[in-house]
């Protein structure tokens, strides 16, 4: 019988002796192996799940698929769904349209990638469940104008409250597939937290190959699962959806790189760690270059359409009590939301490069984030932080001028990802709610500024380090001149939100 943790239960990491000199990162990533979870890093699909996701869920699960596919507010025949009259609680808890199928997913425990097709489903549901009703009080203040570049405004009202009971038929299924889907023997605490995650539910494990005799591409992709419009690879949804597996294809370079670059440092090679910046370089401008056409594949004024249902518990007004997980545990759960913050893209360059948080309530929130990842890309991040302070990282690559400056620009494109992501908050949720938190229970104004002023402020200390050998570079230069104009920018653009909507810039 599987026992589920509470989430307050579960440290953010395993107590580490100092870091070994190599991590498990696959380059055979076994794809027929059931015994392995299904994310794994490897340095050919990086951060993407070892093997496309599994569809089609074993027969026993026939009534959960059944409703996941008259789930959304438009089900794939285009015809209204479930949730586009707030009808998904009343067929689960007056239809009774979905049995407890947990003693199914012990059955089926031993297969781990079977386990996380269940874990992303289950989760679809659930949040589904719970948010519906903050759903349908969206709706009842939804105004729609013409915005100033000709396209519809969409602004919703508030959320009121959503459900705050997750009856058996979902909680115990989902606590057990959460644990089982996670968990690998040499790490057996690393489980999903049971609610959608980026990784292991909503995201990259939502997938399918339109022709599978073709490659992983932005056109050769759907998504598996949606709330709103998402079956249709024309909508916002799935845009939303496939534009993050279009990043995430092209993290194998990012890790191949940082590995070189931690083999560099390890062998006193600069030539490998020179090799390794530049692989990085060339994998996070790709990543940049994909995320750049999120604004065309899934435009602003639709995403607050089905950003309700990945919205969290933690930190929500829709939840001040949490939600009671039935027969899972007499204390009221918090979980935060489906969430870009929980990718591990990111955080393995802010790890590798040393880039240092500051102290701040709003760096605790980015920690805790820590738990909403794959296991295994918990343990690969936590090596990777603790391998580069032993090795001193950003030491080796500040004594030469030539690693200093590809260290700049690796930097360079974490504060493009993550200046574009403040775009990206700005216009499709700040000029379109006033709801003050975003879907991971973040300060939506000011939690992202808090990284992003990290890496600007690191980026003036390199380049001031660069000066001081006297060394003259037209990229070196133009890095400066981004530097200096966004740093002032920001800080007028969060002063501005900030006043708006009362808080504090701290």
């Amino acid at each position: 019988m599987v026992t589920t943790i509470p989430v307050s239960a579960v440290p953010l990491s395993v107590p580490k002796a100092p870091p070994s000199e190599n991590f498990n990162v696959l380059i055979d990533v076994l794809p027929d192996d059931n015994t392995l979870p299904a994310f794994m890093v490897s340095k050919t699909r990086g951060f993407l799940p070892r093997a496309d996701p599994i569809v089609m869920l074993p027969p026993e699960f026939g009534l959960l698929e059944s409703l996941l596919q008259r789930m959304p507010i438009h089900t794939a025949s285009g015809a209204p769904g479930l949730l586009s009259t707030g009808s998904l609680g009343k067929a689960i808890d007056e239809e009774h349209a979905l049995p407890n199928l947990v003693e199914y997913v012990h059955k089926y425990k031993d297969n781990l990638p079977v386990m996380n097709a269940l874990y992303r489903d289950y989760c679809f549901v659930a949040s589904a469940y719970l948010l519906e009703p903050c759903h349908m009080r969206w709706l009842e203040g939804k105004t729609v104008t013409q915005g100033p570049d000709g396209e519809d405004e969409t602004k919703g009202g508030d959320y009121g409250l959503g459900r705050d009971v997750l009856p058996k038929c979902l909680s115990l299924p989902i606590a057990a597939v959460a644990e089982y889907a996670g968990t690998y023997l040499p790490f057996p605490i690393d489980s999903f937290q049971p609610f959608m995650e980026y990784a292991g539910s909503y995201a990259l494990y939502n997938y399918k190959l339109n022709n599978p005799s073709k490659p992983l591409t932005y056109d050769n992709i759907s998504p598996i699962r949606a709330f709103e419009h998402g079956l249709d690879n024309k909508s916002s949804e799935a845009g939303f959806i496939l534009v993050h597996i279009d990043m995430a294809k092209e993290s194998g370079g990012l890790v191949t790189g940082a590995l070189d670059v931690l083999d560099g440092c390890f062998q006193n090679d600069r030539s490998m760690l020179n090799t390794g910046l530049d692989e990085m370089l060339s994998s996070l401008q790709k990543i940049n270059t994909v995320m750049e056409g999120m604004w065309k594949k899934s435009k602003p004024s639709d995403y607050s359409s089905f950003r309700t249902f990945i919205f969290g518990i933690t930190s929500q007004s829709m939840f001040p009590n949490g939600v009671l997980y039935e027969g899972v545990s007499p204390e009221r759960l918090y979980f935060r939301g489906e969430s870009g913050a929980n990718d591990s893209m990111v955080p393995l360059t802010d790890n590798l490069l040393q880039i240092r948080m500051p102290d701040t309530p709003l760096t605790e929130i980015l920690r805790d984030f820590r738990k909403y990842r794959p296991g295994n890309h918990r343990e690969f991040l936590e090596w990777v932080y603790h391998r580069a302070e032993n090795l001193g990282v950003r030491e080796w690559c500040l004594k030469d001028a030539e690693s200093a400056e590809r260290y700049l620009l690796c930097l360079d494109k974490v504060r493009e990802f993550r200046w574009r992501h403040w775009c990206f908050t700005r216009e499709y949720i700040l000029k379109k709610t006033v709801h003050p938190t975003a879907t991971g229970g973040s300060p939506i104004v000011t939690w992202l500024p808090n990284q992003l002023n990290a890496v600007l402020t690191l980026m003036s200390e390199v380049i001031a380090k660069i000066d001081a050998w006297n060394v003259k570079s037209n990229a070196v230069e133009r890095v400066r001149e981004v530097t200096e104009k966004q740093t002032e920018r920001l800080a007028k653009e969060v002063a501005k939100y900030c006043a708006e909507r009362g808080v504090t810039a701290k």
